[in-house]
């Protein structure tokens, strides 16, 4: 039996075994996307490959035998930039969004094509869970954001966005009529203490997620009535205040205390705060030239400053969000920066680092040509069928959800290629070709393939092969231009029979997916959970 060595570590292999066996006994993670147990190595991807010790050029560890005394480097600088280039060279040839434009404008990045898909179905209680991951005030915000996500809607170009901003307040305004409108889990008591210095959009915000996270928090505020701008900037027509009222108070029931009527002084009262408390959040709005200035808090143009990423100010301990720190902004803005500014300090209390801004990775198809919008709305029509007439708001409201043209990658909590592109840093755009058109192929099944997203690994092909009787895949066309695809313009679900499953459980990149919507016309109607 060949001995190995790998990064210096010793191991015995069968005969027969590759560098990639030799190194999941070691429990080293090589990355890997055309290979799977069973079928013959292709090597097209090339991100599994490593550095042997005598030879020049890298090799595929998934079909390289292990040969007695060989000398293998896995996890170097050197390997790794290999790594990355073959995965950026895979990005720059993908067309699909792992996140959709949506999600991706939504300040909060809620998870929007989610909630879309559970309104959908009539899942009313899933649908606000889903929402109140990221959003603490959605049917405020029902009423008073901006709708930056609907702006950049597909299908708004064509005949319309997706009413994203409405169904988010409907749902949230379901929930808070129902008898037991829903809290979301909270941890268990971290035994620290927030104080958060304004009962605002921001403060309240920032309670409701550091609630969540097991610490207890203080909302101070000078006011007599929670609510800050919500209360001054919008009128009851607008934003009704037992609406208002109704939705912080489901925010406070999360355990927050609050104290009203109460100002912060001068440095003294401030230091004093903070010796009170493990961590003190500002977000009382903009207070004249230079806010919160006597707290001995550095400020420019009229904004406190902060460290970008962390909220953290020049105070150990301190940090600020909101109007204070962005001046003028609007109420969803300050709202996520509530959301931010908790993740940052969680992990400040946790002793750990995060940049609570950055955004989701994700590969962006880009502005679609009218007719790839087309394509879209048609598959969409076609399985999420709505009948028109109707008179129950809960069944327009899942008409308008059926809209949505499921921007998001089916494959984005699994996807292979964007797991190692997170884990090794790969840019998307470094290596960009011209980018390939929309094709959608769909299979009465429901299996759907995207040869957009293929990486001609193979894997389906190999797959398909071992029945007879199936039509199967093959490569199509030449060079840069070979596909995976049915031959003799056979269809999907010629081509993968009972093995569709199979073969998109094997796909690296969700180019084959299951997409089985049912019917909403053949959906119970239901009401709110």
């Amino acid at each position: 039996m060949p001995r190995i060595s790998i990064d210096g570590r010793e191991i015995e292999v069968p005969p027969g075994a590759t560098i990639l066996d030799a190194a999941r006994r070691l429990g080293i993670d090589i990355p890997t996307l055309c290979h799977r147990d069973g079928c013959e190595p292709s090597c097209s991807c090339l991100v599994c490959v490593v550095r042997v010790r005598g030879q020049k050029r890298f090799v595929p560890s998934c079909a390289t035998r292990a040969v007695e005394g060989m000398e293998v480097e896995s996890e170097t600088d050197e390997v790794h930039r290999a790594r990355r280039m073959a995965l950026e060279l895979l990005l720059g040839d993908h067309l699909g969004d792992c996140v959709a434009p949506c999600e991706l404008s939504c300040p909060l990045h809620m998870d929007i094509p989610s909630m879309l898909r559970q309104i959908r179905d009539g899942e009313w209680g899933k649908a606000i869970a889903t929402i109140k991951r990221d959003i603490a005030l959605p049917a405020v915000l029902g009423r008073v954001c901006p709708k930056p996500c609907e702006k950049a809607c597909r299908r708004g170009v064509a005949d319309g966005a997706v009413a994203i901003c409405a169904l988010k307040g409907q749902t949230a305004e379901i929930d808070l009529a129902s008898d037991a409108p829903y809290a979301p889990p909270c941890k268990p008591d971290s035994g620290r203490r927030v104080a958060v210095v304004g009962a605002g959009p921001c403060g309240l915000a920032a309670a409701f997620h550091l609630a969540q996270a097991g610490h207890r928090v203080t909302l101070l505020d000078d006011q007599p009535q929670p609510g800050g701008r919500l209360r001054h900037e919008f009128d009851a027509s607008t934003l009704p205040r037992d609406l208002l009222d109704a939705e912080m108070a489901q925010v406070l029931r999360l355990g927050a205390e609050v104290r009203l009527s109460t100002s912060i002084g001068d440095k003294t009262a401030f230091d004093q705060l903070r010796n009170r408390y493990d961590a003190v959040l500002v977000c009382c709005g903009v207070q004249g030239k230079e806010p919160c200035a006597p707290w001995g808090l550095t400020g420019n143009q009229g904004a406190v400053q902060i460290e970008k990423g962390t909220y953290r100010t020049n105070l150990d301990g301190v940090f600020a969000a909101g109007s204070v720190v962005r001046n003028k902004t609007s109420v969803v803005r300050s709202v996520a920066d509530g959301k931010e500014a908790a993740v940052a300090i969680d992990a400040f209390l946790c002793g750990s680092s995060t940049d609570a801004s950055r955004r989701p990775f994700t590969v962006r198809a880009g502005r679609l040509a009218p007719e790839e919008v087309s394509v879209m709305i048609e598959q969409v029509e076609t399985f999420s069928d709505v009948p028109e007439a109707s008179t129950s708001a809960l069944e327009e409201a899942r008409r308008q959800a059926a809209r949505c043209l499921h921007c998001d990658c089916r494959g984005r909590n699994d996807c292979r290629l964007k797991l190692h592109a997170e884990q090794y840093d790969a840019r998307p755009t470094h290596y960009q070709g011209a980018r390939r058109e929309l094709v959608l192929l769909r299979g009465n099944s429901g299996v759907l393939y995207e040869p957009g997203k293929c990486i001609d690994c193979g894997l389906c092909i190999q797959i398909a092969s071992s029945r007879r009787d199936l039509l199967g895949l093959t490569f199509i066309g030449r060079g840069f231009d070979v596909r995976v695809g049915v031959p003799f313009d056979g269809s999907l679900d010629e081509a993968l029979g009972e093995l569709a499953a199979e073969c998109v459980a094997a796909c690296p990149t969700a180019a084959l997916s299951m997409d089985t919507p049912r019917l909403a016309s053949e959906l119970p109607i239901l009401g709110p959970s």
